[in-house]
């Protein structure tokens, strides 16, 4: 029995034990709540079931024992990070289909060079430039890691290589960790996002997040990401200079089409604090026209083939499960027996960003990072109260403390790109407690002076 399905049996066990054995003092309906939730959260922390399977029976559950009123329990679907998913999912699918994505990849490739800094450093800089295109993580990694793969085998660094496994980790985690800065990147983000507007009245700005996270924990982590690898998985020069890829034709009217809207999307999600357009709905009018039958972008047949809505279903499941946790009564259980072994005061400004950010990212080893955000954000008026600090910077510091990954296994998209790439757990391991090492001494006290600078903290 995998050590995964063991956890999630455990946690099923547990769960079915909160709601039937009465416990003195807890209400009824916030145990059986409270069940639900814990069930959920481990289905999608080991991944026993499907995302989306465990989603679906999530909002059955909860409408069959009348667990929460429909617009509770669904409050997912017409969230703003729902729809941003759904967005992103076809700007990738245009991304994709149209050839621009390659165009991308050539354009960075054809200036690596063949010394190994240099290849691992273009790997990076082609890693992050595609987070800011394209919002899917997983989409960005099939895309691009087939074009590494390629291009390892042209530089001369076969399988088991030490190149070759720089290679795949850079452009894996130069996707995936800087990518949490950007707001359109992640998942998770759209899960902060989405639950902020339904519990608080919070909309992020994708200006503010950028201008918030992105220097320290976006830029600088790319650069130590690519330090590290150089580092601890030293490699010699190319034999040869890789053969180069024969280059794109010229652009086709569908992929010039579909440059011009990534153009314009981004410039409207960089200045949403001019205009105040929800990036959710930047995102969906992008989608809107992508899919248009005269624009040819995308075609019927495709968006029903390359659309995957399991991923709408899981974001509207997490959204769901957070709007029900705070509605069931769920979080301010869990507030009142988390709070005091944080013990945020106002005032003690350091602690409390230390506090907040560990906490997130010790959650993350047991609900991975797509699941932080279900768990914190409905206890972030909470934890704000209590170290006197605005909601907002709340929300924000949970997601430094996401963007601290601890091992692989914590971000899906990491572990399907080394198992795609042919490296080794224990190489992932290796380099994640180094990146974690110099993050926690070097890079959070760095971000903690930046959001001091910025005025986010008193």
């Amino acid at each position: 029995m995998k050590a995964s399905n063991f956890i999630a049996a455990a946690g099923l066990l547990a769960a079915a034990a909160l709601a039937f054995i009465p416990i003195d003092g807890l209400a009824v309906e916030t145990a059986r709540t409270g069940a639900l939730a814990l069930a959920a959260v481990v289905l999608f922390a080991t991944g026993a079931l499907a995302e989306f399977i465990t989603a679906i029976l999530f909002f059955a559950i909860a409408m069959l024992f009348a667990l929460g009123p429909a617009n509770v329990v669904f409050s997912g679907f017409h969230s703003a990070g729902f729809w941003m998913v759904f967005g992103g999912l076809v700007i990738g699918v245009g991304v994709r289909s149209t050839g621009l994505a390659e165009r991308l990849a050539h354009g960075v490739s054809r200036r690596f060079g063949h010394r190994y800094a240099g290849i691992i450093a273009g790997t990076v800089v082609m890693a992050v430039v595609m987070a800011f295109l394209m919002p899917s993580t997983l989409g960005r990694i099939m895309i691009l890691l087939p074009i590494i793969l390629a291009m390892a085998d042209g530089f001369g660094y076969g399988p088991g290589s030490n190149g070759r496994a720089g290679m795949v980790l850079a452009v894996s985690f130069a996707t995936m960790l800087p990518g949490f800065a950007i707001m359109s990147a992640t998942v998770p983000a759209m899960v902060v996002i989405g639950s902020s507007e339904t519990l608080y009245d919070i909309r992020p700005l994708y200006g503010t997040w950028l201008m918030l996270h992105f220097p320290i924990l976006g830029a600088l982590k790319a650069v130590v990401i690519g330090a590290l690898i150089v580092w601890l998985f030293p490699e010699r020069e190319a034999k040869a200079p890789a053969r180069q890829a024969e280059a794109p034709a010229a652009m086709a009217r569908r992929e010039r089409l579909m440059a011009l809207l990534l153009l314009l999307a981004l410039a409207l999600w960089m200045t949403d604090f001019l205009h105040h357009i929800s990036p959710a709905w930047i995102a969906l009018g992008a989608a809107g026209i992508i899919i248009l039958p005269f624009v040819g972008i995308v075609s019927a047949q495709a968006f029903d083939e390359k659309v995957r809505f399991g991923s709408l279903f899981y974001v509207a499941g997490v959204l769901g499960l957070g709007a029900m946790v705070a509605h069931g009564g769920v979080g301010d259980l869990l507030a009142k027996s988390a709070l005091p072994l944080l013990d945020l005061q106002p005032g003690e400004t350091a602690w409390n960003f230390a506090a907040v950010t560990g906490l997130s990212s010790l959650l993350a080893m047991f609900a991975t990072q797509p699941g932080v955000p279900a768990i914190l954000v409905p206890l972030a008026g909470h934890m704000a109260e209590a170290a006197a600090l605005p909601v907002e910077a709340v929300l924000m510091l949970t997601v430094v403390g996401y963007t601290t990954v601890i091992l692989p296994y914590q971000t899906p998209p990491l572990v399907v790109a080394m198992q795609l790439g042919g490296v080794p757990m224990r190489q992932g391991n290796r380099l994640c407690l180094w990146l974690l090492a110099v993050t926690v001494f070097v890079l959070l006290p760095l971000d903690y002076l930046w959001w001091r600078l910025l005025g986010w903290l008193p």
